[in-house]
């Protein structure tokens, strides 16, 4: 079969190894990504990293507000390509769109559906506790990431990943994915998809800055395992000592912490050097952490500043 001619579709950096990979491997028509968006102290209108190297590449970039109407998509339904490419576009493809490409739509997904459908799939595979994640290569239908997968990949979570950690883990993963099935497309193995098992799916829904907040009665591994999700953002936060905090990385720890109400101090018992919290089970080690205004700082360097703590 000839070079795919091709539409990506795609918004943060996520999706970048992915377009490098469509720009070497296959003819990129367009681009289509979503409008600039507000972004910094000044709020002034910023293009996304896939629009940004889009641009430097030369490729026409496509960015209607939505695909709904037909004036939103006209331009985009001028192309003529075999295959739509999504990664973390951000916006669902109606059924016009879906229907356009010749071989259909091609979505990286980053969960090995039909676990973690949905738009935060990193972050809750992170807070399940699961053992590996991974990228699907689907067959894009209209539902929300129901469609027949044709690839899969796994990497494996290890105890300390944070959501950023394993995000760039998966974005290099997909651009494999998607050279794997270019080039299987191209000499005719690519397998069939095959349809997803809707007795194991499992929904991500999208994350508000709210749900980053840490419910101290849960156990200890549970609030590491929040805390590593929400990492690079909302950010998990609290209060200890009476003053809001936002926490980056924390480790649990085995341990009786006796009548100490979850969510109080247990530094300077025996561990001066260490900023423990009681939880409902167990007891967390907080690793960096920030107050407001300032920078991110080690556990370490917040008790050199805050010598009361040390109990």
């Amino acid at each position: 079969m000839s070079r795919a001619r091709l539409v990506f579709a795609g918004t943060p950096a996520f999706a970048v190894p992915a377009l490098d990979v469509a720009l070497a491997d296959a003819d990129v028509l367009a681009v289509l990504t979503q409008p600039d968006r507000p972004a910094g102290r000044g709020r002034s209108l910023r293009p996304g990293p896939v629009k940004q190297h889009a641009l430097a590449a030369g490729v026409p970039v496509l960015q209607p507000e939505r695909l709904t109407g037909e004036a939103d998509r006209a331009a985009l339904l001028e192309l003529e390509p075999d295959l739509l490419v999504t990664a973390a576009y951000g916006l669902l493809l109606p059924p016009t769109v879906l229907d356009w490409p010749r071989e259909g739509c091609w979505n990286l997904h980053a969960s090995l559906l039909p676990r973690w459908r949905g738009a935060s799939p990193i972050q809750q595979a992170i807070r399940a506790g699961d053992h590996r994640s991974g990228i699907s290569l689907m067959q894009m239908d209209p539902g929300l990431d129901t469609g027949p997968v044709r690839l899969h990949a796994a990497v494996a979570i290890e105890p300390e990943d944070t959501a950023a950690d394993l995000h760039d883990r998966l974005a290099v993963l997909a651009a494999e994915v998607l050279r794997e099935a270019l080039a299987r497309r191209a000499d005719g193995t690519l397998p069939a998809p095959i349809a997803q098992d809707e007795t194991r799916a499992t929904h991500a829904p999208r994350i508000r800055k709210d749900d980053a907040r840490i419910d101290w009665t849960a156990d200890a591994a549970s609030i590491a395992r929040h805390i590593h999700a929400y990492n690079p953002w909302p950010v998990a936060f609290t209060e200890l000592v009476d003053q809001p905090v936002r926490i980056f990385r924390a480790r649990p720890i085995e341990l009786d912490v006796g009548d100490t109400a979850p969510g109080q101090l247990l530094t300077g018992r025996g561990v001066p050097d260490e900023l423990r919290v009681a939880c409902g089970r167990g007891a967390l080690s907080i690793l960096e952490l920030q107050a407001p205004g300032k920078r991110r700082m080690t556990a370490s360097d917040w008790l050199n500043a805050r010598p009361e703590w040390r109990g």
